[in-house]
């Protein structure tokens, strides 16, 4: 039986015959005298350089940062420790500015609230007590009251407690907004329940829209609220004024009915 010759047969019979000395590689030719077979010569060895002492590099000092303030603040106040960017002002202790935590507490002692007023009698004296005048005159010091203790909170959430970065200052301002809040309950309750018209009950809780004395003392206090060229200083002045001012001139004429006996 004859023996069939693959292609894989054939392949292996060529690579018997296949002698090395045809291959057409070049052969290396390890006599070659060139720079890269050659020897290095001694006298061509490299000689280190004398080591030279190095200086350490010179340190340029950096002019230091000024301190920051939140944005709505002037330059001139980055020096105020209160206004400075605070990165411990999340936490309360320990205590840096006890006269101002002091004065927290206190606030915090004075708590009260609206339903802890009793106006079942007053309201008998409101009818029975005081005449048309008087009436008029206190639900118009009310009015305002009711309308401007919202100024004040709007005025210490947009600016003051963003700006000021101690916390013992950031909690009083805190306590002062709840106490604004329940001031203001407290001065609509009253004209709630001292007034049963409704149409003058409206016009009472609409003053900074219907009496004009009061729109310009609202608009005065708002103004500090946007003014942006206004420091904190001047800014904390005007607030004061509110507060010393127009709160007082009328807790003084509200006094004033007290000591007649009204």
């Amino acid at each position: 039986m004859a023996t069939q010759v693959t292609p894989s047969k054939q392949a292996a019979s060529s690579l018997e015959n296949l002698k090395m000395k045809d291959s057409p590689v070049k052969k290396l030719d390890f006599n070659t005298e060139d720079k890269e077979n050659m020897p290095v010569a001694p006298d061509s060895t490299v000689k280190p350089q004398p080591e030279t002492e190095q200086k350490p590099p010179t340190k340029v000092e950096e002019p230091a940062e000024p301190p920051k303030v939140a944005k709505t603040l002037k330059e001139l106040e980055a020096e105020e420790p209160i206004l400075q960017e605070n990165p411990h002002r999340f936490v309360l202790f320990p205590i840096k500015y006890h006269e101002i935590w002091n004065t927290y507490k206190r606030a915090e002692a004075s708590f009260w609230t609206a339903e802890e007023v009793d106006l079942s009698k007053d309201l008998h004296d409101w009818h029975n007590r005081l005449n048309d005048d008087e009436r008029y005159f206190i639900s118009h010091v009310l009015a305002f009251f009711a309308a401007s203790d919202g100024i004040v909170n709007e005025n210490l959430l947009e600016r003051f407690s963003a700006e000021v970065q101690i916390p013992e200052a950031r909690c009083f301002y805190g306590f002062q907004v709840m106490i604004e809040n329940i001031h203001s309950e407290m001065y609509s309750l009253l004209i709630d329940t001292y007034i049963k018209d409704p149409k003058q009950k409206s016009y009472l809780f609409d003053a900074i829209d219907t009496i004009p004395c009061i729109r310009k003392k609202a608009d005065w206090a708002l103004k500090w609220i946007s003014d942006k060229e206004s420091s904190f200083a001047q800014r904390l002045v005007a607030f004061s004024a509110v507060e010393g001012i127009f709160f007082s001139g009328s807790f003084a004429s509200i006094f004033w009915l007290k000591s007649k006996g009204m």
